[in-house]
């Protein structure tokens, strides 16, 4: 067991370094069983502090020191100390410079942070820390240097040499190996650096920016994925003309990289001009990648590319920041899908995400603000929070500046603080600046945890006819924070008539009404506001286009909801509407399940929806969005104590009685669609991807009716589709389906054709360890021994045993608590093996506090037999700590 706790960093405690990097001289030799790095640091004492000499600590983890030289004079050991994650030396002056050698293991290296290698193939990841796992460094993103890397290796092994910047110098060594130097002329810090050596293809292209450079776009990837580029390229190039248009944001460098890895903790990593991706969001093409992974590339590589500015010329201070960066660039990418695809779905796909994780994020016991004051381990800090809500901060600002404003003011950011490391608070002046806002109590947002609650409430007066709607806000205790100050909130609004008409709107003491939505500024505890000239009663859509992240609590009957589902003029408030209504029906299942053997459903949803059905002029992708019921995760979040087996229990029946009360219609508005998929190539854009969203949501109700000629469909789907969307889909309906003999079979042939391939391999594990049927642990059990599975890839370890802790209620959940001994083993064996991810595939037993007494209990056994299991990783400890302490 673990005797010594990690100390608890806090942003109060920050202090500026006391020396600063200059610049920076790598050299790499790589070789097989080891690579050496010489380090030549040019450094200073930071001039913003005093003429003192402290003694200069750099950070440094698992290194083998060799060799250390101080202004060319090499060091006694008296000269310098060493401890496990440090180095540190005494400066004579205040200029000098620093030489080390170290040795390190990258082949051994199973955290995948540092150098490393994946297939083969070296590369780096140093966000946070990983940087001090290659050499002794400041390894703070506050010190800021100009890189300049060689690379020696291989010839035959690794002809491709990568770091950051452009090429300047290459030549041959001795004994068939080679040499790159690279110079990255924009300082950075070291979380930024990057080296990839390996034997590498590449799909070129290039993109000429708005002044008229032209510039060298290149994806690297292994030889066999050389076909499956083309949709990352297309979205790297329409993202670089998007910054352009609409940030005004201009690339800098002569050339821009992405290479693909197979083995990677996160999504992709945004180092400067060469950035290292999870092969999951680079690779793409019809016949091994859904719809959902071409999206999810084009987010994600314009991700890493808007970064270059908001991340890589203007960074963070220091790790509290991290929303700094990350929020502000989930912004600009949600943007973009939202202008490439559907502005209305995306902005449904970002609320649902957000609402069923971050909620749940919020509500538990790693609760934090936007900006935590401490931490313990920095990789339990990239959270949905610091994105996602994140994310969501931004977009208030966007609503409440508008458009034009906040684009003045993040021209301004970046121009005050390109090259510069800065903090959420800098970003807020920029803001301030062009707007002349006063954004003090908005700031909060940024340091109280939790979702707040808006408890709306209203009255007409039709004598004097004047509207009053009344919003007292709140936000719960979260651990560390209680009694939380009043939030800036904008309450996007319009007032509907009978007719679904959006009424003018004249706050009282205005003058002159205002045609349709505005968005009101809610700052107080409780607030009121009157609305004047409001000929009839009207029916309040509020929150439109979740202007805000909060829960809304208004007293919408089901009448009203269906009204807004029919007639709202904000397409995401109709989907709202549609959610809220089936949210009660399922819970009035919940409970008719504890008093009755036969629940009864409301007719006016199966009423509703087959409206929606007949309508031939609705977007297909919102049609999908409508008929989609709420996740049982979401459910799960509405429940002070939830019951998640009658939960999911109760979602099974209100979708297995959709399905049969509507087969027909479902099955005419599929035999269509599919038809269409039949006479259409395959295209990855909006439209089609439209619809066959539909046409396998469609699939997967009428596959609830057990019908034979159904299955027979399904069948022919799965087996004869010219794209992974739909033979996916085909597959999953067989695997939740009674038709086990069709499933297997199913199974074998999907794997017998796409063996080679381990990203169609990780949707095969997805597929069956998300399938509710009875047996499903011991079916991932079996998995976890298939040749195709490692636990020592994160993608692997997401596909199978984090879909089945996170997608399958059923078995997860099983009364007998295997589901969370299952998670348990594999928590403990993570841990040893890759600390990030243990401290991630575990948060699913941290949000015990959400359910009933018995599962609860079970969920507590597990926690408590983990952190007893032996020497714990700072990640998981900490983890582990705070779910323990409620």
């Amino acid at each position: 067991m673990r005797t010594e706790q990690p100390k608890m960093i806090a942003l109060s405690d920050y202090r500026l370094p006391d020396y600063l990097i200059d610049e920076t001289h790598l050299t790499f030799e790589l070789h097989e069983s080891y690579a050496l790095v010489h380090a030549r640091l040019l450094m200073q004492r930071n001039p913003g502090l005093d003429e003192s000499l402290p003694p200069l600590v750099l950070d440094g983890q698992q290194l083998e020191l060799v060799d250390i030289e101080l202004d060319g004079r090499q060091l006694s050991v008296v000269e310098y100390s060493l401890t496990d994650s440090h180095l540190q030396i005494q400066p004579a002056k205040h200029q000098f410079e620093l030489s080390t050698t170290v040795r390190i293991e990258p082949q051994n290296n199973t955290a995948l942070e540092g150098l490393y290698k994946s297939s083969g193939m070296f590369c780096t990841q140093c966000e946070a820390e990983g940087f001090r796992k290659i050499t002794y460094y400041l390894d703070r993103p506050d010190v800021m240097s100009r890189f300049t890397t060689t690379i020696h290796a291989e010839k035959h092994r690794y002809p491709i040499l990568l770091s950051n910047g452009n090429p300047i110098a290459e030549g041959e060594d001795e004994n068939g190996r080679h040499w790159v130097t690279w110079e990255d002329p924009f300082k950075k810090p070291a979380y930024l650096f990057a080296v990839v050596a390996g034997d590498l293809w590449c799909v070129e292209d290039s993109f000429t920016t708005m002044s008229g450079r032209d510039v060298a776009l290149r994806i690297y990837v292994e030889p066999e994925n050389i076909d499956k580029c083309q949709h990352a390229m297309n979205s790297l190039k329409n993202s670089m003309r998007w910054d352009e248009e609409v940030y005004g944001r201009e690339y800098d460098l002569d050339i821009f990289m992405i290479v693909a890895v197979n083995d990677f903790n996160m999504g992709a990593m945004e180092n400067k001009g060469l950035n290292i991706f999870n092969s999951s969001c680079v690779l793409a093409k019809a016949e091994t990648a859904t719809d959902a992974a071409h999206q999810r590339v084009e987010g994600v590589v314009a991700h890493e590319y808007f970064h270059n500015w908001s991340g890589n010329r203007v960074t963070c201070r220091d790790w509290f920041q991290l929303s700094l960066k990350e929020g502000f660039t989930v912004f600009r990418d949600s943007e973009f899908s939202a202008d490439m695809n559907s502005r209305v779905v995306k902005r449904i796909e970002d609320v649902a995400y957000l609402r069923t994780h971050q909620f749940a994020e919020d509500a538990g016991p790693m609760a934090h603000p936007v900006r935590p004051a401490q931490y313990m381990e920095i990789s339990n800090f990239y959270t949905l929070t610091i994105y996602e809500k994140g994310a969501e901060v931004v977009r208030m600002l966007h609503t409440l500046l508008g458009a034009e404003t906040f684009r003045k003011g993040s021209d301004l950011y970046f121009e005050r603080h390109d090259g510069q490391a800065v903090t959420c608070d800098d970003f807020i002046a920029a803001m301030e600046s062009v707007s002349g806002m006063d954004l003090t109590q908005f700031k909060r947002w940024y340091s109280q945890a939790g979702t707040p609650e808006l408890q709306v409430s209203d009255s007409y007066d039709a004598a004097t006819q004047t509207y009053q709607l009344t919003v007292k806000q709140s936000c719960p205790d979260t651990p560390g924070q209680t009694d939380k100050q009043p939030f800036v909130i904008p309450l996007s609004m319009a007032l509907l008539s009978k007719q679904g008409t959006e009424l003018p709107l004249q706050l009282q003491g205005e003058s002159v009404a205002t045609e349709g939505e505005r968005v009101l500024s809610v700052t107080q505890a409780e607030q009121t506001f009157t609305f004047i000239n409001v000929a009839e009663q009207p029916l309040p859509s509020l929150l439109r286009g979740f202007s805000a992240p909060v829960e809304l609590r208004y007293d919408y009957s089901r009448d009203d909801l269906l009204f807004l589902l029919q007639h709202d003029t904000d397409g995401f408030n109709r989907w709202e509407a549609g959610q809220q209504l089936a949210l009660q029906v399922i819970e009035e299942v919940v409970g008719q399940i504890y008093e009755t053997d036969e629940p009864m459903l409301d007719m006016r949803l199966i009423e509703v929806f087959e409206a929606l059905l007949a309508q031939e002029d609705l977007n297909p992708a919102m049609l999908a969005e409508f008929l989609a019921l709420p996740s049982t995760g979401y459910i799960i979040e509405q429940y002070v104590q939830a019951d998640p087996l009658a939960i999911h229990q109760a979602r099974e029946y209100v979708s297995n009685q959709l399905a049969f009360a509507l087969k027909e219609p479902m099955l005419a508005r599929y035999q269509a669609l599919r038809k269409v998929s039949l006479d259409t190539p395959y295209v990855a854009q909006a439209s089609d991807f439209a619809r066959r969203r539909l046409q396998n949501m469609l699939l997967a109700y009428l596959m609830r009716t057990q019908d034979l000629e159904i299955m027979d469909a399904c069948i022919d789907q799965f087996g004869i589709a010219d794209n992974m969307t739909e033979r996916l889909a085909g597959l999953a309906c067989l695997v939740n389906s009674p038709f086990s003999d069709e499933a297997e079979k199913a199974l074998e042939s999907f794997a017998e054709r796409f063996e080679n391939d381990p990203l169609v391999m990780d949707q095969w594990f997805s597929v069956q360890a998300a399938a509710g049927l009875p047996g499903g642990l011991e079916r991932v059990q079996h998995l976890l021994n298939h040749p195709a599975f490692s636990i020592k890839n994160p993608n692997k370890v997401r596909a199978l045993v984090g879909a089945f802790s996170t997608q399958n209620t059923a078995n997860f959940h099983a009364a007998d608590g295997s589901g969370y001994a299952f998670l348990a083993d594999k928590v403990i064996k993570l841990d040893a093996l890759n600390p990030q991810m243990a401290a991630r595939m575990i948060s699913p037993l941290t949000r015990w506090q959400r359910f009933d007494l018995h599962h609860q209990e079970q969920m507590l056994a597990q926690l408590k037999r983990i952190k007893n299991s032996g020497d714990l990783s700072a990640d998981l400890f900490e983890v582990l700590e705070k779910s323990l302490a409620v």
